[in-house]
């Protein structure tokens, strides 16, 4: 029986992520082969995120398919160059127009796969294969280091004029940004890195003012880049035209005007502070009700603010991640116990008053039933500080719902063999774990490391653990699976 066209469509869009599968199904029929191939060609450069022993060689081979699509004259002329011309003799154009596909468009990508192997003078020629009338991207990404007249390619109009996701950073050339604004008015997620604090990027302001469907925006400042109060309040003030549309938020620094009182739709939202403040240093934070928000991401935010904002939702809360000083911290995880019934990940991170989440726990997870990961990641490094991680594998024992089976635990302080040992043996009739410890202890000593993994795998080869890892890193959001 063949399948409908649009049928094969929905299941493969269902699956588009799973390369071997995709590729597999080139092999069955037409059909299913025409069905494939724009899914697989739609952002080629997720396919080289990971760079292993390969990553050269495919490099190369994707240069070369691309190279195929050139016209003949354009050949002759990379010929003139010494280009490859061996690939441009020996084989006639794909049987598909894989660059038609492409739907993702990262320059830098481009950069490293197009013009690493050719020279200044092909660039304009390569470069338009992507750029042109018969293209349409819905996401751009612009390195820091464009250096050609990208406004001034033929076709860019019809290019980029459905673009729904954007990404750049504080010296991409406000020019461009600019010039993007007369083009690019349907962009739905925007991503902001301000890596260097050059001269204040204003071409982004009026990116933002532009837009009709602006939906999800982050501003993101790595730690070692300059916070300017006066940029970031006119970054803020651009948002104030889209407060029906933005559902997700994230700020990395401490909220200089009063928006997010106004984006009352929000389902997202992260703030990271660099500092910890006090509760009076916060004004634009307090009172805020956002009832719809679903996940809660913050650094440095006091916990009475935290406090107050969760109280203020009416249960819609499914992931909350916290790092706090330890002030009201008690009141916090009160007030998640009482207001989160459909909490599904939760991320503690605490400098003080860490006993707290152990005597509070137990309410929380008798009240969070649908509760499936949760991070304890402890900043234990007071001398006389002992936090009983006994006691916290004990309650987790005795009264984590069913669902509960992610787990990540990080601490300065050596979490004992013996109290894991005991929190495994009494993980009965429960899915498997996701494990992931986070200690020094574990990870410099090789035959400390050493016993931790037989453990691990004394307890995999019981079904207790399904996988695991042990690492250094306090980012311990990262290297894990959690679907």
């Amino acid at each position: 029986m063949k399948l409908d066209k649009d049928v094969l469509f929905l299941v493969f869009e269902e699956l588009k992520n799973d390369k071997k599968f995709l590729h597999s199904c080139l092999l069955v029929n037409r059909s299913w082969c025409v069905t494939a191939v724009p899914i697989l060609w739609r952002d080629p450069g997720k396919y080289f995120r990971t760079i292993n022993s390969n990553y050269t060689k495919k490099i190369i081979k994707l240069f070369n398919v691309i190279l195929l699509h050139l016209s003949e004259e354009s050949r002759n002329i990379l010929k003139i160059q010494g280009i490859n011309s061996s690939i441009t003799e020996k084989y006639q154009h794909p049987l598909f127009n894989y660059i038609s596909f492409w739907k993702h468009l990262n320059l830098l990508f481009l950069d490293t796969v197009l013009f690493s192997k050719s020279n200044l003078n092909a660039k304009d020629m390569l470069l338009k294969l992507f750029i042109n009338k018969n293209t349409n991207f819905i996401h751009l990404s612009i390195p820091q280091n464009l250096d050609y007249e990208l406004l001034h390619i033929s076709g860019i109009e019809k290019c980029f004029s459905e673009l729904e996701s954007f990404h750049c950073n504080d010296v991409t050339d406000p020019h461009v940004l600019m010039g993007l604004a007369g083009i690019c008015k349907s962009i739905k997620k925007l991503i902001f890195d301000n890596w260097y604090h050059f001269p204040d990027n204003y071409g982004i302001i009026k990116l933002i003012e532009v837009q009709k469907k602006l939906n999800d925006i982050s501003f993101i400042y790595p730690r070692r880049s300059i916070r300017n109060d006066s940029f970031n309040k006119t970054l803020e003030k651009s948002l104030i035209k889209h407060v029906d549309t933005i559902q997700y938020l994230r700020l990395d620094w401490k909220p200089i005007t009063n928006i997010l009182s106004y984006l009352v739709n929000l389902l997202s939202l992260e703030i990271n502070i660099l500092h910890f403040i006090k509760s009076n240093e916060a004004n634009h934070l307090e009172n805020l009700s956002l009832p719809d928000l679903r996940i809660l991401r913050t650094q440095r935010v006091p916990s009475k603010i935290l406090v107050n904002l969760i109280d203020n939702t009416i249960g819609n809360l499914s992931e909350i991640s916290v790092f706090c000083d330890g002030t009201n911290n008690k009141e916090l995880m009160q007030s998640i116990s009482k207001n989160c019934p459909n909490l599904r990940y939760l991320k503690l991170s605490l400098l003080t008053n860490l006993n707290i989440l152990i005597s509070e726990l137990e309410n929380l997870l008798t009240n969070c039933q649908l509760l499936n990961g949760l991070i304890v990641d402890l900043y234990d490094t007071d001398t006389f500080s002992i936090f009983n991680w006994d006691k916290l594998f004990k309650i987790l024992n005795k009264s984590s719902p069913i669902c509960l089976y992610k787990f990540k635990f990080s601490s300065y302080k050596v979490i004992r063999l013996d109290h894991l040992e005991l929190f495994f043996d009494n993980w009965k009739d429960r899915n498997s774990m996701l494990l992931k410890i986070s200690n020094n202890y574990y990870s410099a000593g090789l035959e400390a490391k050493q016993k931790l993994n037989d453990l691990y795998e004394k307890y995999k080869a019981k079904g207790v653990i399904n996988k695991y890892f042990t690492g250094t890193s306090r980012n311990i959001n990262e290297d894990f699976e959690w679907i």
